[in-house]
């Protein structure tokens, strides 16, 4: 079959969704389809931008390609989901999510544009409108699905996959340090991760990996982490090759892990894949789709102190934290996350 995935990049930017879309491309390849990406450039502001997206993508005639036919489309993110196609399906990693649950929240950025409201309901009204007509409808998460029925309506399937490489992760021997890769952004929450060791009664150290879309915000968390006085207990890693990213994994007492209503999260499956416990929050989405509490780490309120009493714990539980790494190992491979599965479903 020959099989086109439908996304969007923006320029300089790599995270979860651009490694999601190479990771099924990869899958088809293995079983034996023939898959490419079209990854159409994305701009959110000023919000007007938003809507000579939707224009773009529904303009667009991807059918065939040197008159060849496509087989089927896969629509991963927003708006390229909605290019049509008669033989497309949706694999929905998130909607655009100030126009949805971060609307009014001080992340959001639409709600403060004078004609915000009229492009939130624009946006809902061409999800509402052309997801649908999509031959089948798949989120990347419980949580995701649970979105897109609240607020439009439409039932979709969870359709969990496995993280880039995750034959390769490994258990080593705890060191002293948790590890808090990812990303730095705000919605990842680093900040509260930097309020909560400030709160520490314990000496904890936590290892940051991953960079920042703007140069500036990784500035701004350095200078937190000395405003609060944690500085010398922070290692920023920055960017780290995939390799040294596992040994990381490996050697950490835990892995904290906190944002704010997370899609999917492959931080919470590669530590478990490494048989380490994580912290995360009970507003942190994706995450409390694997964690259990107090069984394979540790699900908190969504505050410094709450966050603390979690890594103190750790810390000072060594044999526990073993333990219940070696519990997420177990629920990860009874949750049989496969890409054959999921490349069965999509195409079925």
């Amino acid at each position: 079959m020959r099989v086109l995935i439908a996304t969007v990049q923006v320029p300089f930017v790599r995270g979860g969704a651009e490694i999601h879309a190479e990771g099924l491309r990869n899958a088809l390849h293995a079983e034996g389809h023939d898959a490419d990406i079209i990854a159409i450039p994305f701009k959110w502001y000023p919000p007007q931008r938003i809507l000579d997206h939707i224009l773009a993508c529904r303009l667009l005639d991807v059918t065939e390609s040197a008159g060849v036919p496509i087989d089927r489309v896969i629509g991963l993110k927003f708006p390229a989901y909605l290019v049509p196609h008669p033989n497309k399906v949706l694999w929905i990693l998130h909607q655009h999510r100030t126009a949805y649950e971060l609307w009014d929240h001080p992340l959001g950025d639409m709600i403060h544009f004078p004609d915000g409201a009229q492009i939130r309901a624009a946006i809902r009204q061409a999800d509402r409108e052309l997801i649908p007509q999509a031959k089948a409808v798949f989120t990347n998460s419980i949580n995701v699905s649970r979105r897109l029925k609240k607020y439009c309506g439409i039932e979709s399937t969870p359709l969990y996959h496995p993280p880039q490489h995750a034959q390769h992760f490994y258990c080593g021997e705890a060191e002293e340090y948790l590890y808090a890769p990812g990303r730095l952004w705000p919605i990842k929450r680093q900040v509260l991760v930097l309020e909560a060791l400030a709160h520490t009664r314990e000496n904890v150290r936590v290892r940051f990996s991953g960079i920042a879309d703007n140069p500036a915000y990784a500035e701004e968390l350095e200078d937190h982490a000395r405003q609060l006085g944690v500085h010398t207990r922070v290692a920023w890693l920055g960017h780290i090759s995939e390799e040294e990213k596992r040994r990381q994994y490996a050697h950490a007492l835990g892995v904290v892990f906190p944002p704010l209503d997370e899609d999917y999260g492959y931080v919470t499956l590669e530590a478990m894949l490494a048989s380490k416990p994580v912290i995360t929050c009970r507003d942190s989405g994706g995450p409390i789709e694997f964690v259990r509490d107090k069984e394979t780490g540790l699900i908190v309120e969504p505050t410094p102190l709450a966050l603390a009493g979690a890594m103190d714990s750790l810390w000072l539980n060594r044999e526990e934290a073993r333990s219940w790494g070696d519990a997420g190992r177990v629920r990860y491979e009874s949750l049989d996350i496969t890409w054959p599965k999921v490349v069965h479903a999509l195409l079925s």
